[in-house]
């Protein structure tokens, strides 16, 4: 094996032989028993019994690709075991997140009778018996972190205290999954039940950037399989409607076409769209939603810049100086906010909150950095919402518009406190895996380094460092020129083509003042016109003072 792969594994905690045949295998096989996951046995038998009774069975969704994703494998499956289903996927401006009691009885009065969720309801504790009162027989599934609070019913997620499944970072659409499993287990379906839905939960795991590690990885893994196969309509055109080929969709073309594109349809009008197109049954009914989908990320590409720009301003009129900003941007687009604060959250190296007016209160959601559980830190200001939820990297909020001046004062203490004890918190050196030499970099290394595919949390694409390079043909590219590329140069005649997308106007001095410089990216293969060349994606270039 490579040395260069054995020491990235290592550094991923991966060393032992048969954990590393596992993690490169072409066919792994991490996976483990639905039925060790609590409540999974009754809410199998639950749904199964509804199926048998001929009760109308409605799945309850969520607004975003994993929602999306595990309400159309939930609903796939549910039909094949003979159910008569339907689904709700809640208006992200007018339902907002996770279960909601004035839907649940409009759901009732359109004749539901059994209610599943997905990928929401945990934690739904009032809303949950509202619909048991109404008269639905309730199971939740779902992933999201349980505290206190917990919904009296059938509840399957990993997350319970009690749970004892040897995973615990499913994704919402991973439970869904799970749950796939047991019904066609139980019911005695054909293993091509749970094979032909393997592509969603890939497409909702990568999604939901949960570790791409263990069973996640595995399940990724068989998704990417079933994607290049092109068996569903709505899909391959979807890939082929954003300029990408099944045969080659690995996780970043996921993660940076897929999604994107399924999640626009929720910030910007319906997730319905987005569930719609993936569970269409032919390309005549596939592509008008295709059109639908793209024109949505479209306009919510230019949206999310514009808002993007402005928060820019206002976090220096609001905020200067904080680390820990809360913007207030009243008219902004709800839809978008949540990717402007993690645009934010990585200029400013410190977590970011964005708030938007919501009738007579404030809505608003965050994105943190590493060092920074915002989970934790919000909850602790739990006193000031009337709805919060979240994960250690991002959260949300409703609440009264009079505690946004407590709320920004109580997250600078905390962020003071936290200073205090991790001085180095708001260090933002650059990370990288390890430093190359400039004669390592061939396409061979390029082609070993996709063996760790598929990238994501927890297995992120490896960062390199290789010193002492000269820039030669250098070309700006873009309407601002905010990509560049360029060959690097080393002594030896070994040189390499460079890109670098989104910020070359930070380094646009730099690379034509003629100086040495250090690169930092990762390695991959450029196709173009039938070639391929070894190249390298930059994230940061610095100036090279020791190799002068």
């Amino acid at each position: 094996m490579n040395s260069i792969i054995k020491k990235l594994l290592a550094q991923r905690g991966i060393t032992e032989e048969n954990e590393i045949g596992e993690f490169l295998s072409d066919t792994p096989k991490k996976t483990y028993d639905p039925f060790l996951l609590p409540d999974m046995e009754a809410g199998v038998d639950l749904i199964l019994a509804a199926i048998k009774n001929n009760k109308q069975i409605c799945i309850y969704g969520d607004y975003d690709a994993d929602g999306i994703t595990s309400t159309c494998i939930m609903k796939t499956i549910l039909e094949r075991a003979g159910g008569r289903v339907s689904y709700f996927i809640p208006s992200r401006f007018t339902d907002g997140y996770g279960l909601n009691s004035a839907a649940i009885d409009r759901l009732r009065s359109g004749g539901a009778e059994v209610l599943i969720t997905v990928d929401c309801g945990s934690v739904s504790r009032e809303e949950v018996a509202h619909a048991e009162e109404s008269g639905l027989e309730v199971v939740v599934t779902d992933h999201h972190n349980i505290d206190d609070v917990q919904a009296d019913c059938i509840l399957i997620n990993p997350k319970r205290k009690d749970c004892v499944y040897p995973f615990r970072d499913l994704a919402g659409c991973g439970v869904a999954y799970k749950f796939a499993q047991a019904i066609q287990r139980k019911a005695g379906l054909p293993k091509s039940a749970i094979a032909d839905i393997l592509d969603l939960a890939a497409i909702g795991t990568v999604g939901d950037i949960v570790p791409l590690v263990d069973e996640n990885r595995t399940l990724v893994k068989y998704g990417l399989k079933e994607i290049k196969k092109s068996r569903r309509p709505g899909l391959d055109a979807l890939i082929r409607g954003i300029s990408l080929s099944p045969d080659n969709i690995a996780s970043e073309q996921i993660a940076f076409g897929i999604v994107p594109n399924l999640n626009a349809c929720g910030r910007m009008e319906d997730a319905g769209i987005g569930a719609r197109l993936l569970l269409a049954g032919s390309a005549g009914e596939a592509d008008p939603l295709v059109e639908k989908v793209t024109s949505l990320n479209r306009s919510r590409k230019q949206i999310q810049e514009d808002t993007y720009e402005e928060c820019l301003k206002l976090a220096a009129e609001q905020c200067p100086g904080s680390d820990f900003p809360v913007i207030y941007a009243g008219g902004a687009h709800e839809g978008i906010t949540g990717i402007v604060a993690g645009k934010l959250k990585e200029k400013f190296g410190r977590p970011v909150i964005v708030v938007t007016d919501s009738g007579d209160d404030l809505k608003g959601t965050g994105r943190s950095i590493e060092g920074v559980d915002i989970y934790a830190v919000m909850n602790r200001q739990n006193s000031l919402f009337k709805r919060f939820g979240g994960h250690r990297g991002a959260c949300g909020f409703t609440m009264e518009a009079s505690n946004l001046d407590d709320l920004r004062c109580g997250l600078d203490s905390e962020m003071a406190l936290i200073r205090e004890n991790d001085p180095s918190v708001f260090d933002s050196g650059v990370n990288y895996d390890l430093e190359l030499l400039a004669d390592e970099v061939d396409i061979k290394l390029a082609g070993e380094l996709m063996q760790l595919e598929p990238f994501g949390n927890s297995n992120e694409l490896p960062v390199f460092m290789i010193r002492g390079a000269e820039v030669s043909d250098v070309f700006f590219m873009g309407q601002k020129n905010q990509h560049m590329r360029f060959t690097a140069v080393f002594p030896g005649g070994v040189s390499f083509k460079c890109v670098l997308f989104g910020n070359a106007g930070e380094y646009r001095d730099l690379i034509l003042s003629g100086a040495k410089i250090r690169l930092f990216g990762s390695i991959g293969i450029n196709e173009w016109n039938g070639y391929r060349n070894v190249q390298m994606n930059l994230i940061h270039i610095e100036d090279d003072r020791e190799n002068r």
